[in-house]
């Protein structure tokens, strides 16, 4: 999280509060800006002490995200500071991946084919600063693989572009001008729920580590809406317009 302190000019004086006291005013504020959601969605897991039963859980969030792009990098929508993003995790058991992947890719392909993209899917491996050991990266790279070629999608491998925590399957569609954009993104993660020693209650009565699939469907609204306005030249479907209909009333005067 990036802490940022307001500086002397904003805190000129502040207005004191009837039940205010005067040591509220000593320190200056720090304020936290949230560059992702998987952290807080960690710890709303936590505080559930779930059983086996409760799994899989599925919590999304579209809250503002921030990322300190460099100026030169900011471009129209397409890339900005302050976004939103449809962001989900799932936390499930390693038995349930399949069926909680396939859902997704379920989601992903009816939202793209429906919004008129073609896309192409890429399996993005470790890469060389990474997170944990190799044999849990071995075993997340292949339940990625295994979903993949049960559904029978023709996938490339983006060798080293995995996510720092885990593997992950990256989704580039195609505009009407045939540009790349990736967007959608499934992300497979064994590390994060260790790292806050996340646990779940099994039917065995033993606590035991949950899995954390990560999903973007649209990714960043922002970028997705810059894509739609040029894949469309404006002309946006019937369905998803701001303006669905436009009457035109001819009036002609007579004596």
């Amino acid at each position: 999280m990036f802490l940022v302190t307001p500086g002397d000019e904003l805190n000129t004086q502040p207005r004191q509060h009837e039940h205010s006291h005067d040591h509220e005013h000593e320190h200056k504020e720090e304020l936290g800006l949230k560059p992702m959601n998987c952290p807080g969605h960690c710890l709303v897991f936590d505080q559930m002490h779930p059983s086996y039963k409760d799994l899989p859980i599925r919590l999304a969030d579209f809250s503002p995200l921030h990322r300190n792009e460099k100026t030169g990098a900011l471009t129209g929508l397409t890339r900005v500071r302050r976004f939103s993003q449809d962001d989900g995790h799932i936390f499930c058991t390693p038995e349930q991946i399949s069926a909680e992947i396939d859902n997704v890719i379920d989601m992903l392909h009816h939202i793209y084919t429906t919004l008129g993209f073609t896309y192409q899917v890429l399996l993005s491996t470790r890469p060389d600063k990474f997170m944990g050991d190799i044999e849990t990266w071995n075993q997340a790279e292949k339940a990625l693989a295994d979903c993949l070629e049960k559904r029978g999608i023709n996938y490339q491998i983006n060798a080293g572009d995995g996510a720092f925590y885990g593997p992950k399957i990256d989704v580039i569609l195609s505009d009407v001008l045939n540009r790349k954009h990736q967007c959608a993104t499934i992300q497979l993660d064994f590390q994060l729920p260790r790292r806050f020693n996340l646990k779940y209650v099994d039917s065995d009565g033993q606590e035991k580590t949950p899995v954390i699939i990560h999903r973007a469907i649209l990714g960043s609204v922002e970028r997705m809406f810059a894509i739609l306005i040029e894949h469309t030249a404006g002309k946006w479907p019937f369905w998803i317009s701001p303006r669905q209909c436009k009457a035109h009333f001819h009036i002609t005067m007579q004596d």
